[in-house]
């Protein structure tokens, strides 16, 4: 079975700077991580293939430096690494990076499952996993929070839902994005660390992607950034003390004092 599990590199801080002439993230001299949901979908690979066998490629999308990102989830087990990187593809939103990625995926070979994190903790949009699956036409699962069964040709999973849980049965190929109730993703070990150390990272450009050129990068964007800024702090207030009952009555008085009720 082929896998290939879809992770990002993003801030590992929240101070974060966005160039106000393109609307994009200033890397430059700030701290990255793989992103946390990503490991989770690593990790869920890792034990498909321990059970059934088969081989674990990783894919992500950025600039030369999400090589380190790539290079850490090899330490935890995977079999290949591949870069999706080029200046054409600068600028995606999660639209063309759905695309681009789908495109990156299909010079991969034939795919049995694609995973993904839930979602991206500088974006929180959770739209690329569900975007690969539509670029691909691939049957979706979100928000699995367990692999009951898997086979050559099919797959059964707990999908989580705010009122328990759904047991989804899908064929593959089929895409499907994890909650970190999946697992609990492993260290790396020394011999993997110096695995992950010469490693080779497989770099695919846009020449290699076979895609059209006004559908990646910021032309293949239907949403863009036009204006960044920090929000302007807010002081003062009011700190109400008291009793329940007293203060239901001041926080009513002040209510109908502000005409927010009448």
């Amino acid at each position: 079975m082929n896998i290939v599990v879809c992770i990002k590199q993003v801030p590992g801080t929240t101070q974060v700077k966005i160039n106000p002439d393109t609307g994009t993230l200033v890397r430059d001299s700030v701290e990255a991580v793989v992103n946390p949901f990503d490991e989770f979908a690593v990790e869920e690979a890792l034990r498909i293939r321990e059970r059934i066998g088969g081989t674990v490629k990783v894919i992500t999308m950025g600039p030369p430096q999400a090589e380190t990102a790539l290079r850490s989830v090899v330490a935890m087990g995977a079999d290949e690494a591949h870069l999706v990187s080029d200046r054409a593809i600068a600028g995606s939103d999660t639209w063309a990076t759905s695309y681009t990625l789908a495109k990156a995926i299909r010079t991969l070979g034939d795919t049995s499952l694609i995973i993904c994190g839930k979602q991206a903790i500088d974006g929180d949009t959770a739209q690329v996993g569900p975007g690969i699956a539509e670029m691909l036409d691939l049957p979706f699962v979100a928000w699995v929070r367990k692999v009951e069964e898997i086979d050559e040709s099919k797959i059964r999973v707990e999908r989580m839902m705010e009122d328990g849980y759904d047991v989804v049965d899908t064929p593959l190929p089929a895409l499907i994005t994890v909650v970190k109730e999946i697992n609990e993703p492993r260290m790396a070990s020394l011999k993997g660390k110096m695995r992950a150390k010469k490693a080779k990272i497989n770099t695919i450009t846009a020449a290699d992607l076979d895609a059209e050129e006004h559908k990646i990068g910021l032309k293949g964007s239907p949403t863009q950034v036009l204006r960044s800024f920090v929000p302007e702090r807010k002081s003062g207030g009011e700190k109400i003390t008291g009793e329940l009952p007293e203060l239901v009555d001041k926080i009513k008085t002040t209510i109908l004092d502000l005409g927010v009720i009448k």
